[in-house]
């Protein structure tokens, strides 16, 4: 059926009035919570930067799975765009258009993968409100080829005609400024239509630009690759001669006549080994190899693709490389158009005191990689910009001798967190991010000082305190990126996370399996602690335990295998561990030495939906805080409370569908915690290119054991319903952590009226 809608010249969509009109409905938010973002600055794979050449000062970053933020000169700091939207999809943005006349006007391509909905989005309030033009030709923000060029193109002498080269379905134009699109079925390059497998994806058309009142269009598909002009607006098409053989045009940009294009043997941001940098004057039509010299005496290796232009002044031009990690990436300036280039990464130094992350327990930060993103200020060229994995970099100054790189991240969160720690006692939060290891949380409004290290994983999959010593820790991750050898994916802390000591686990020979293993080695075993501290488990196929720190390890017994035992928050001796597939609770009152199967009751016989199959979900089985025996199980079959150490469960009657579960401080006159959820209320409903929803998928709290529940994020605080984990904080009334999948941590709270009555009612009875 997909394929179906391209036979035709002519498609229209129906426009949304507003970005809600795409996305679910939203109850207000009880109490009046307030939200916020918790401070790292930055932290993931930002693919460009788009200057608007109407407003001096005014600027776009788009991000593969955390949304598109603007600067505001005004206020120094970048502003998200999309925390209203509840489409998950549009967070990935693959291109970006600002009006060249009007600095109101902009619009956004959006779209995370090739099997996910995608819209053209357009403001004319430099993205405070959205209109949404669903389209049927798919996008892919976040696949292979997320770091190529500007698809989105505004046509300078009439503004209310758009283009949009597609990655699979050729080029499209806008004569109402993105309200309605139609396929160009004058160029070329037709596309590939979708292709198969979940991973699979086609660059398509890499750029599309206007320079010297021509439009051009790259193509990066191996099957038609090549550049592409038109001198009438589109209607009739030429393929350009000449440029290098075998390599595909990844990016471009335009000034004094020249059109500067960087070239790649793959798409990237991965799997990039070689390139060239070309030129084309564009009214001959001749070309140019104006190529960076390699750094050193040996081959030149990865590929090339950021490159920018100047504005106000013709012949500068700037370059980076792509996957040059030897002897490392960089970035080249020229001011004769080519002709001869000057290496800035030897000439730079970095001051990341702003993010100490980005040191990664190094003495020196690193130039970065993945520097698909650079642009120069077309308003003062020596402003030099460009975009990492991890950070965005600015200079002032690209001529000095010594060039001082920042930041320039201020607002910026795109990270994905994979688990959250509030703590009873310590700091205020302790997070375990994807790709950046973690933190220790003391000041909201600052990046942190301390990152989890010694050792630093590259994913942190799990952090878990002793209930009544929180300042003993352990946690669980995934080896470094690009480790040589065997390295640790266990430690643990006795001071609440400022520093931490590996932990290694000997091999194992587990029944059935012909040789022992290193099951410690991959990151795919949890650990956990014991309330008092004393004892670790880790989650091997048949879990071990530990009661010196690690320095030695014994089988526990009377467990299943695979079995997760979870600790008792109160009694460190007790244990707790399901068996999914027949729905029995075994319990341990040893300090895990030995489990015994309880005749619990009230568990569904078969609970093996709801076993996670993945390292980085949470568990769904529960001890609360500060209550021995109390537990709490996330099924799917619904929500299950047990007061007795799980020799009775009794279900919960609920009208929402819990996800996740976490507990936070009680509510005036309660014993016990507070309850925060991950869930939704109501059911699935759409079709294949709506993205309307009929559920309410949101964050709850219940402060009456869940028998009823109050959402506590509203229509402004979607964040794209990107929701992955949830921790409450045990100190402060209402106040919640969350965990997204690309708009980093957003913390919420009640307002400063809810707070002050809940400490007026706990001081009127002490």
């Amino acid at each position: 059926m997909f394929k179906q809608l391209f036979t035709s010249a002519l498609l229209s969509f129906t426009t949304c009035a507003t970005f809600s009109a795409c996305a679910a409905s939203a109850a207000p938010a009880s109490d009046d919570y307030h939200w916020r973002s918790v401070t790292v600055g930055a932290g993931g794979f930002a693919p460009d930067i788009i200057f608007s050449r109407a407003e001096k000062g005014l600027a776009y970053l788009r991000t593969d799975m955390g949304g598109a933020y603007r600067w505001d000169s005004g206020q120094q700091r970048w502003l998200p765009l999309q925390d209203q939207m509840a489409e998950s999809s549009y967070f990935g943005i693959e291109s970006i258009a600002a009006d060249p006349r009007n600095p109101e006007r902009v619009y956004m391509a959006a779209g995370m993968y090739k099997g996910a909905p995608a819209a053209i989005l357009r403001s004319d309030d430099r993205g405070e409100h959205w209109q949404v033009t669903p389209v049927p030709f798919r996008m892919g923000g976040n696949e292979d080829g997320r770091g190529l060029g500007e698809r989105l193109a505004i046509n300078p002498q009439n503004t209310d005609i758009l283009y949009f080269g597609s990655r699979h379905d050729g080029l499209w134009r806008s004569r109402d400024r993105g309200a309605s699109w139609h396929k160009v079925t004058a160029f070329p390059h037709a596309g590939l239509g979708l292709p198969e497998g979940r991973r699979s994806t086609h660059a398509g058309i890499s750029f599309v630009l206007f320079a010297e009142q021509s439009l051009f269009a790259g193509v990066a598909d191996r099957n038609g690759t090549g550049l592409y002009r038109s001198d009438d607006s589109g209607e009739h098409w030429k393929k350009i001669a000449g440029g290098p053989d075998k390599l595909l045009p990844v990016q471009a940009a335009a000034a004094g006549g020249q059109l500067y294009i960087a070239y790649s043997d793959n798409i990237g941001p991965n799997g990039v080994t070689g390139g060239a940098v070309y030129k084309l004057d564009i009214a001959s039509q001749q070309w140019s190899d104006i190529t960076p010299p390699p750094q050193g005496d040996g081959p030149a290796e990865g590929g090339f693709m950021g490159i920018s232009a100047s504005a106000q002044h013709p012949g500068t031009v700037a370059v980076a490389t792509m996957n040059r990690w030897h002897p490392h990436d960089t970035i080249y300036l020229s001011h004769d158009g080519g002709d001869s280039w000057r290496e800035l990464e030897k000439r730079s130094r970095r001051d990341v005191s702003a993010t100490p992350y980005l040191y990664w327990g190094n003495d020196e930060a690193d130039f970065g990689w993945w520097i698909a993103g650079l642009a120069m200020n077309p308003f003062q060229d020596d402003e030099l910009v460009y975009t990492t994995g991890a950070t965005v970099y600015r200079t002032g100054d690209a001529d000095a001798q010594q060039l001082l790189w920042k930041p320039w991240v201020e607002g910026i969160e795109q990270t994905a967190i994979i688990t959250l720690l509030s703590p009873a006692a310590g700091p205020q939060l302790i997070s375990g991010f994807g790709d950046i290891s973690g933190f220790v949380h003391s000041d909201f409004d600052r990046s942190p000082q301390l990152m989890l290290t010694g050792p630093v994983f590259a994913n942190t999959n799990t952090i878990i305190d002793a209930g009544s010593a929180p300042q003993i820790l352990v946690r669980s991750g995934t080896p470094p990126h690009r480790a040589e050898g065997p390295v640790p994916t266990l430690a643990w802390s006795n001071n609440a996370g400022k520093s931490w000591r590996p932990l290694t686990v000997p091999a194992l020979k587990i029944p059935g399996e012909k040789t022992a293993q290193r099951y410690d080695l991959t990151g795919d075993n949890a650990i956990t602690v014991s309330a008092d501290g004393d004892a670790f488990v880790f989650m091997a196929p048949v879990p071990q335990l530990s009661r010196d720190r690690g320095r030695s390890w014994q089988p526990v017994k009377g467990l299943p295998l695979h079995a997760h035992p979870v600790a008792d928050r109160v009694d460190g001796k007790k244990f707790y561990a399901l068996d999914f597939n027949r729905g029995e609770l075994y319990a341990s009152t040893d300090g895990a030495a030995s489990f015994t199967a309880l005749e619990s009751r009230g568990l569904p016989s078969d609970l093996s939906a709801d076993r996670p199959h993945n390292r980085e979900k949470p568990w769904p089985l529960h001890a609360a805080p500060g209550r021995e025996g109390e537990l709490w199980l996330v099924s799917r079959q619904g929500l299950f409370h047990s007061t007795d150490g799980g020799q009775q469960f009794a279900r919960v009657d609920s009208d929402i569908t819990v996800e996740q579960l976490t507990f936070g401080k009680p509510a005036a006159g309660k014993q016990e915690a507070t309850l925060f959820a991950i869930g939704q209320r109501g059911s699935e409903r759409g079709s294949e290119h709506s993205s309307e929803r009929s559920t309410e998928r949101a964050i709850w709290r219940s402060d009456d054991s869940g028998r009823h529940w109050l959402r506590v994020n509203d229509s402004r605080h979607e964040y794209g319903q990107r929701f992955r984990v949830i921790a409450g904080d045990p100190r402060h009334y209402g106040r919640v952590y969350i965990g997204t999948d690309g708009r980093g941590i957003v913390m919420g709270e009640p307002a400063a009226a809810t707070v002050q009555a809940e400490l007026s009612a706990q001081d009127s009875r002490q």
